[in-house]
């Protein structure tokens, strides 16, 4: 691969794509630093005149459930240097990174993974035809002719593939289609954390890049939606460069790639990657130093918005007004000729699914807190209860008990609409509405704990405690049901406006956008860096479609269309004392309500290593318990590699049946004695010594904890990198900037 990149990449075009890259950056970053004093005076006039929207009924954790492990388990890793398929023990942290280690063993050991892949942009495919094809679509010309070898082989029936246009592609298969719908719902919600990389709480730098985003790809005359708008900063910003400079790299190098197709292929995937990562440094170093800039003057610019705010509203107002005498006539003809006629017909394609989903998310609360309450009493009772709500309380990131919920969103379609309003992907809009419905479960989950744990101070019995808990659930979905009506009505109206402005903006360029500048003169010089025309201009298009939207979502809840509430039915302050609890610590269910029975189900999984097992003390214990407990947990006893390293192969598997060699020999091999307790609560192989059975019907489920400051173990999952290339090595001592990695024959990755 070296040669490749040395072939293709040398120092004149290296430094070639610096520059356009510099280039690319340098017109963005002007944007972002305009977008910035906008965004903090909209930020400021926010705060002080408030939203007006209605307020939530359910709580929501100010303090995140942090220190979890969302998945652990084996898979099969393709390498692409020695073409072998090594088997991978893999586990997601809370941050949503997966983390690749040599094998169970190694991880125990603390030894370093040997990658950490951040999935921002990719797609999951479970299909090597779909990946074939992809890869044919990006290099025009290469795709692989009937008979010849495939660019890659798949041994078992059963793969996932992580894509991206423009980085790494990552390659893993399983041996039975239940591991692959498992694994697909875990990555699939890596991937849409990670796209959604740009925080929430972000008052001014979020909004001011996104809002940049859009005026730098505006000005390139490209309007609609943008499917590569996923993941932090600095990755957006690799895919802004990488928009244009792929193509112009695509169409130089392609005719020089020699070989057969697949492998003209291959080496394009190796390009791709390499000027990826040399982009992102790029752009990292940039958006930094110009942040760090803002954030500099930020104070300075505060104080003048402070001072003069009534003076910039006044202005505004004025500025307004003037841009709306303007283009109104246009604007509304344009509204009622090409988007007033489609709103309700995309109104109702995105209602169907998001509602269905929302539906969803109230059946799975409602079937896992019944569930949990006739534990209550048919097994541990109150006893049990902190293992019952240690799992509760991890419900809204559990992969495999959301899917349900989200897989509803899946058929939203807008067949014959997404050409005319240049909608590139629905993708965007599922997944936003995915991220609702997690918030939603997590509020209702943590809405329901509070309620309980007020409930227990009163030391209630068994059988209070039951009818407790199902006064509190009905409680609680009466809640959720107002809160699902409002997070829905308002994903409706934000998804309309997405959809409407950007075609509306592009109609009225022509006639419009050239007169803009005259408008200048209008803003005082004080002012200049808070109130821009043209973000003035787009919100005056944005109130002439608003009326409608509004409208078209009010007239489908007065219809009671998928149970939206209507405007009318607002519940203010209609819990008050509620609230006021949520003002408390958060709740440790382990620690205060765990029980004798909760710690003996976990006292097996301390490593002999750290203590002989009758010197254990029961909060010691406990706390090794909430250590190597999983959120998910793998039932299964088929999963490979469970422990022990794995021997050198002199070939690559290309079948099933030599996989499954491999794993019988990886699980004759004898273990070496870990350091430390195994991720899902099974304790080292060291000896033969008796051990407590796990229970398998309800295994608990608690989030990791840092071991105290005296022991020499720290399960802490590693963080994963923000980088788009998707991977972080990690290795001792300084390194030059990753160009690409590979594995050599002995597993070892390396550099080029």
């Amino acid at each position: 691969m070296g040669d490749v990149l040395s072939t293709h990449l040398d120092d004149a075009r290296r430094q070639h794509i610096a520059e356009k890259t510099a280039k690319v950056l340098g017109e963005f970053l002007r944007f972002y630093e305009d977008q910035y004093g906008v965004a903090l005076f909209n930020s400021m006039r926010h705060e002080i005149e408030g939203t007006g929207l209605p307020q939530a009924q359910l709580l929501w954790r100010k303090v995140p459930l942090d220190e979890r492990i969302i998945f652990s388990g084996n898979l099969f890793q393709y390498q692409e240097d020695n073409k072998k398929w090594r088997n991978r023990f893999s586990l997601v942290p809370h941050n949503y990174g997966l983390v690749l280690y040599e094998n169970k063993v190694a991880y125990e050991r603390q030894v370093p993974p040997r990658a950490i892949i951040n999935s921002a942009g990719y797609k999951i495919l479970t299909s090597v035809d779909q990946y074939l094809e992809l890869v044919g679509n990006s290099l025009p010309g290469t795709s692989s002719k009937s008979g010849t070898a495939p660019i890659l082989k798949c041994p078992t029936q059963f793969p996932l593939i992580l894509w991206h246009p423009y980085a790494r592609h990552y390659y893993f298969c399983m041996m039975t289609e239940a591991e692959q719908d498992k694994w697909q719902a875990v990555l699939q919600d890596c991937v849409r954390h990670c796209n959604n990389g740009i925080p929430e709480d972000s008052k001014v730098e979020g909004p001011a890049f996104t809002d940049a985003i859009r005026m730098y790809r505006q000005s390139k005359e490209l309007y609609g939606t943008w499917e590569m708008l996923c993941g932090n900063e600095v990755q957006i910003l690799s895919n802004l460069v990488m928009e244009e400079l792929g193509p112009e790299l695509k169409a130089e190098l392609s005719p020089r790639l020699k070989g057969k197709a697949q492998e003209r292929q291959r080496q394009w995937i190796q390009i791709s990657d390499a000027v990826y990562r040399m982009v992102y440094e790029q752009a990292k170093n940039h958006f930094e130093s110009v942040l760090s800039k803002l954030q500099l003057a930020r104070p300075a610019m505060e104080a003048v918005i402070r001072t003069d705010m009534d003076q910039i509203i006044t202005s505004k107002e004025h500025l307004a007004s003037k841009i709306r005498a303007f283009i109104l006539p246009k604007a509304e003809v344009c509204v009622r000729n090409h988007v007033q006629p489609y709103i309700p017909s995309i109104l109702e394609a995105l209602m169907a699914p998001t509602s269905q989903g929302f539906a969803e998310v109230r059946d799975v609360f409602f079937k896992e807190v019944t569930d949990m309450n006739l534990n209550v009493i048919n097994e541990g009772g109150i006893d049990k209860l902190g293992e019952y709500m240690e799992k509760l309380s991890q419900l809204a990131f559990h992969p495999l008990k959301m899917q349900s919920c989200y897989e509803k969103m899946e058929p939203l379609r807008l067949d014959g609409l997404q050409q005319r309003f240049d909608v590139s992907s629905t993708s965007a809009f599922k997944q936003r509405a995915q991220i609702h419905m997690r918030e939603q479960m997590d509020n209702a989950v943590y809405t329901f704990e509070t309620l309980l744990h007020q409930e227990l101070g009163k030391g209630p019995t068994k059988e209070e405690l039951c009818k407790s808990i199902q006064r509190i659930l009905e409680r609680v979905l009466k809640k959720y049901d107002y809160d699902s009506s409002s997070v829905r009505k308002k994903f409706f109206r934000e998804a309309l406006l997405q959809i409407a402005i950007p075609f509306l903006l592009k109609k009225l360029a022509p006639t419009c956008k050239s007169e803009l500048p005259r408008f200048q003169e209008l803003i005082f010089e004080d002012f200049a860096r808070f109130l821009l025309v043209e973000n003035t201009y787009e919100e005056v298009v944005l109130q002439t479609v608003m009326k409608d939207i509004l409208q078209a979502v009010k007239e489908a809840a007065v219809q009671r269309k998928h149970n939206l509430y209507r405007d009318s039915m607002v519940m203010h302050n209609s819990d008050p004392n509620l609230h006021l609890l949520a003002e408390g610590a958060p709740i440790d269910w382990g620690e205060q309500y765990g029980g004798d029975s909760g710690e003996d189900s976990g006292g097996s999984s301390g490593s002999p290593g750290l203590g002989a097992p009758d010197a254990v003390t029961p909060s010691e214990k406990r706390r090794r318990a909430k250590q190597v407990m999983s959120v998910v947990q793998d039932e299964e006893a088929a999963l490979p590699l469970q422990a022990g390293s794995e021997p050198p192969s002199p070939a690559s598997p290309d079948s099933v049946t030599e996989l499954r060699g491999l794993l019988a020999q990886d699980l004759r091999a004898e273990s070496p004695p870990p350091a430390g307790p195994l991720l899902n609560g099974a304790p080292a192989q060291e000896s033969p010594q008796p051990r407590a059975a796990p229970q398998a019907a309800s295994p608990p489920a608690s989030p990791l904890r840092h071991p105290s400051p005296g022991k020499a173990m720290d399960l802490e999952p590693p963080k994963p990198s923000d980088q788009e290339t998707g991977e972080q090595v990690t290795s001792p001592g300084s390194r030059p900037p990753i160009h690409t990695t590979t594995e050599d024959s002995a597993g070892v990755q390396t550099e080029f």
